[in-house]
């Protein structure tokens, strides 16, 4: 990076959420922060039309992150978003889904903030919002009163202890980056007598090839291979997988 180029003085930094694929999904206000970009930083995860949206002198510079495989680390995209946001004026960091839910998105802009950088966040739906698209809601009334979040994999590898937290609610649970610890969250219901509990996952969810399977929470490894189903991908468990069955029972019930 050469430190020749003239220094911009009002530089401003935009975390933009994508949404969970489909570039129609993506709100106004990442549309219109997108059009205005001089720079766009973005992720594996990040619908690629959605840089067509941009000016031609636009600079597009892929820092994705696959999981288990090659990544940009977090430090050269800080360095980058430094050394754009000041020789360029208007950068934006494109990432998959809600940059704020497991997306180190907030830790993007507390960096730009430090080195003086005008910073933005603009929202995105989350890949969880698009199982509804699966006739999955992650609430309903006589189904689910509410949800955990939870991440599968934690900084040092390991399986939220808060799934414990979960499983002994009536909540839904939504997990993501869960894909390698399939066989743990099922043990982990197993273990508390939850074997059960109807569980889905939902491959690039929103996009033409989503895949989807649907089963038992003590077989999710099983039917994950069965499927071929890997990253990207949400898991979801609780009876709201099976709402639409269980409202056409209870509408079965009164008519009957």
């Amino acid at each position: 990076m050469s430190n020749s180029l003239k220094k911009i003085d009002n530089p401003t930094f935009f975390v933009v959420g994508s949404g969970p694929g489909d570039p129609d999904l993506l709100t106004i206000r990442g549309f219109n922060v997108l059009k205005a970009a001089k720079v766009i930083l973005y992720d594996n995860l990040a619908n690629k039309e959605l840089l067509n949206i941009a000016s031609n002198d636009c600079e597009k510079i892929y820092v994705g992150k696959k999981p288990y495989g090659l990544c940009t680390s977090q430090e050269t995209i800080h360095q980058l978003i430094k050394y754009y946001a000041f020789t360029r004026g208007n950068v934006v960091r494109l990432k998959g889904g809600d940059p704020f839910i497991f997306g180190r998105g907030f830790e993007e802009i507390l960096f730009a903030r430090e080195h003086g950088i005008e910073s933005h966040y603009v929202p995105g739906i989350s890949s969880m919002q698009a199982s509804g698209l699966s006739d999955i809601p992650l609430t309903h009334r006589g189904v689910s009163e509410s949800f955990w979040i939870i991440t599968g994999t934690k900084k040092d590898g390991t399986l939220s202890a808060d799934l414990q937290l979960a499983i002994k609610s009536k909540a839904t649970v939504v997990i993501y980056m869960g894909m390698k610890k399939l066989k743990e969250i099922s043990l982990a219901y197993i273990m508390s007598g939850k074997g059960a509990v109807p569980a889905a996952i939902i491959q690039n969810a929103s996009m033409p090839h989503q895949k989807r399977v649907v089963c038992e929470v003590k077989d999710l490894f099983e039917a994950a291979m069965n499927s071929a189903l890997t990253n990207p991908a949400i898991i979801i468990i609780g009876d709201v997988v099976k709402a639409a069955e269980f409202i056409a029972a209870q509408q079965a019930h009164k008519s009957a």
